[in-house]
């Protein structure tokens, strides 16, 4: 299957295609295969249009220049999961409008995702539970994750713990409210054991659409535990902090559909550093720990105490499951392995 000759168009997550959602996965693909793109502009015609989820979807589903052109919509978060009652979702429409996100006004979020999906001639998505909301729309749909090779440039090498527990958490800024659900297992576990929170994220963030609302991560987390320590987000302070840490942990809301939906990219990212990682019990969390055959997620604070505490005092323990979790990921989620999803893909469209 050759590409290279196809006119070919991408709406990113950012201009420079600097985003997360632009270098892990499409721009990865295309600069792996040495395919040419540009931004896409839906007044001129393509061969192909990958649609990222910050496409428009006022406008790109009546996308249609004489049928020709194959277009290709990533919903990876599982907006469709999101029930209709929920006051955010229901804004969400108008709230992207007037933000000019949108060039028209569509109220109705969820129906312009099912019409982006109806439109598309493939849907990526991330988990099996978005792939089953999204088939009823699309019969093309892949489970295609993040590439993370520009990320996990160290694995860790010592697994010796010293007199203050390192735990660590990787994320956007927005998404540091999660760990508050553990501030009760924090204040527990030290009452025992000397620990330190670190987290690699942004020192700021804008809390409304990604342009209004300047927010300190630093108020967010602060009072969780006696140490915590904030590390700007970048690929090299990624894996220093990481690999120097002792524990990664990744709680979730679980009250929340677009939180509890979200696929196992971040366990897998720790994992190709050799990080043994708790976790909150989700689908596909849960997933990823039966296929590594280990027990690390937690339903509640309860477990969250036991499990955090059984790796504070194993160095045994933490070695082994950072080491499998490393394996698998060679074992199941390589670069290569990714890159022939999206091939697979695209094969689907034009063969």
């Amino acid at each position: 299957m050759d590409l290279s000759n196809l006119r070919i168009g991408y709406v990113p997550y950012s201009k420079n295609y600097d985003r997360p959602g632009d270098r892990r996965r499409f721009v990865h693909y295309a600069k792996s295969r040495g395919l040419s793109f540009e931004v896409a502009d839906p007044s001129k015609k393509y061969d192909l249009v990958v649609l990222s989820q910050a496409a428009d979807l006022s406008v790109w589903p009546g996308y249609d220049c004489n049928g020709q052109t194959k277009i290709v919509y990533e919903a990876i978060n599982s907006y469709l999961a999101v029930p209709k009652t929920e006051i955010k979702g229901r804004l969400r429409g108008l709230a992207k409008y007037l933000s000019g996100k949108s060039r028209f006004l569509r109220f109705d979020e969820w129906k312009a995702i099912e019409s982006m999906c109806l439109r598309a001639d493939a849907v990526i998505c991330s988990t099996e539970e978005q792939e089953k909301d999204i088939s009823e729309f699309c019969n093309n749909v892949h489970i295609i994750l993040d590439i993370h090779s520009s990320v996990s440039n160290s694995t860790k090498k010592e697994y010796k713990s010293h007199s203050v527990f390192n735990l660590v958490w990787e994320g956007m800024g927005d998404n540091a409210f999660q760990l508050q659900s553990l501030k009760n297992v924090f204040s527990d576990l030290q009452k025992r054991h000397e620990i330190a929170l670190h987290l690699v994220t942004d020192l700021s963030y804008r809390k409304y659409l990604g342009k209004y609302g300047n927010v300190n991560t630093r108020d967010i987390v602060k009072g969780l535990c006696k140490r915590v320590y904030l590390h700007e987000w970048s690929e090299l302070k990624l894996s220093e902090v990481v690999c120097s840490s002792d524990l990664a942990i990744i709680p979730v809301d679980r009250t929340n559909p677009l939180v509890t939906g979200k696929p196992e990219n971040k366990l897998l990212l720790f994992w190709r550093m050799g990080m043994p990682t708790v976790t909150s019990a989700t689908p596909a969390y849960d997933r990823a720990m039966a296929k590594a055959s280990l027990c690390m997620s937690c339903s509640d604070e309860k477990q969250w105490i036991e499990k955090i505490e059984e790796y504070i005092v194993n160095e045994k323990l933490r070695r082994r499951d950072g080491l499998v979790g490393n394996k698998i990921t060679k074992q199941y989620y390589s670069e290569e392995a990714t890159l022939k999803q999206w091939d697979d893909l695209f094969k689907s469209l034009f063969t």
